[in-house]
């Protein structure tokens, strides 16, 4: 049997893995952190085009019993105005819709449906390089250890080592200039039906959230900041900056933000948005890049975790139909590319949004309206109809190299 290193145990690498294993590949998963990733992270949305891939892998029980379905958004302006609504995609032939969860519980329930099939995650384990060896490839670690593979998947997020041994002139994660914060309330100020997040493009920020079924609301803000945050610069900022800084940016609205904010308990902290709009080289030296390590997208696509699913299902359809990695990883790239640099360019346009200035905040909200009905009726065809049947053998064009 072929064997594969993955690094990373995120979204991607588990999912890569299962994928890699159903394709005839014995996989293990090295992860740089000690310990697990079960209180790392806030929430995501899951489209039905991410559902639907994890189905491609017999792991569409996944999300069940983890969030709350999440099937409209409703935008509005800060002055309470309804801008526009929008489903978060069209339902599954079953009547499945998006899905709102806790980054941390798609994790640990990816990790634990890995294991389940036989695949090993090794913690502690900092992938530092790489080198060929005939017929295969040498991952280095950290500790000094190594592990060789026929093969090495890099699902090591946007920061990734892997895209650097790859490609050394390959260009760093680019800042989105905005931030994220958030957390989780329970106030009477809000109005909403469970399940329908409410979007508000503030006057000096934007703030989201969604009810769920328990009536606890789960909540986001981004705060402009325009250049990008030094070193350790957000980590020293305390709970109670945040809370002035966030009441500060929504006082102007007529909005439930301020009272959100107020009732959510313990301590706010805020991180920085990235992307990665494009990357030369996705393979090289039976070493490939999937996920947020070969095209991250901003948070405001709401695609990043689908992505990265969908990459995991493509990345072992070829590796079984193709068996030459080269061979596989180019008809891989060749299914990609396009359709993954498109959801970051949108996903980039959407974060630029929340940022606006006076002057194309009042265009913003005349032309959102028209946007939105257009943009929905696209992304139904395109974004979450995309559908990727395992059985189906990987076609030619693919596996020529063209998308």
């Amino acid at each position: 049997m072929r064997t594969a290193v993955v690094i990373g145990a995120g979204i991607a690498g588990p999912v890569a893995a299962i994928a890699l294993r159903r394709a005839g590949i014995a996989a293990t998963v090295y992860e740089a952190h000690e310990g697990t990733a079960d209180d790392v992270g806030a929430f995501l949305t899951l489209q039905v085009n991410g559902i639907d891939a994890l189905r491609a892998l017999d792991l569409g029980h996944v999300p069940e019993g983890l969030g709350f379905a999440t099937p409209r958004m409703r935008f509005r302006s800060g002055t309470g105005k309804v801008l526009g609504e929008v489903s978060t995609g069209l339902a599954l032939p079953d009547g499945t819709v998006a899905v709102t969860l806790r980054r941390a519980d798609l994790y640990r329930v990816l990790r634990d449906e890995a294991r389940s099939r036989g695949i090993a995650i090794e913690h502690g384990r900092r992938f530092v390089d790489a080198r060929p060896v005939p017929g295969g490839v040498v991952a280095e670690f950290a500790d000094g250890t190594t592990a060789t593979a026929d093969l090495l998947v890099g699902a090591d997020g946007i920061r990734s080592r892997v895209r650097q041994v790859i490609d050394p002139e390959a260009p760093p994660a680019r800042y989105v200039p905005v931030l994220n914060t958030g957390g989780y309330a329970r106030t009477s100020a809000v109005d909403a039906a469970p399940g329908e997040f409410e979007m508000i493009f503030g006057k000096r920020a934007f703030f989201g959230y969604a009810v769920a079924p328990d009536g606890l609301v789960w909540w986001f803000a981004n705060p402009p900041q325009p250049t990008e945050p030094a070193p350790g610069e957000l980590a020293a900022l305390t709970t109670e900056h945040w809370r002035a800084r966030l009441h500060e940016l929504f006082a102007p609205d007529r909005t439930a933000a301020c009272a959100i904010i107020d009732a959510t308990p313990g301590e706010l902290t805020a991180w920085a948005t990235y992307d990665v709009p494009s990357v030369r080289r996705w393979h090289r030296d039976r070493m490939i890049v999937v996920g947020d390590a070969a095209h991250a997208t901003s948070p405001s696509s709401g695609q990043g975790a689908s992505m990265a699913i969908e990459d995991a299902v493509e990345l072992g359809r070829c590796l079984r139909d193709l068996p030459d990695p080269d061979t596989a990883f180019a008809a891989y790239e060749g299914l990609r590319r396009e359709r993954v640099e498109r959801v970051v360019a949108n996903g980039a346009r959407s974060s630029n949004a929340k940022a606006a200035g006076p002057v194309a905040r009042v265009l913003r909200d005349a032309f959102l309206p028209l946007f939105l009905r257009r943009q929905a009726a696209e992304a139904a065809a395109w974004l979450h109809g995309h559908h990727i049947d395992w059985h189906t053998p990987v076609p030619t064009a693919a596996a020529a190299g063209r998308p």
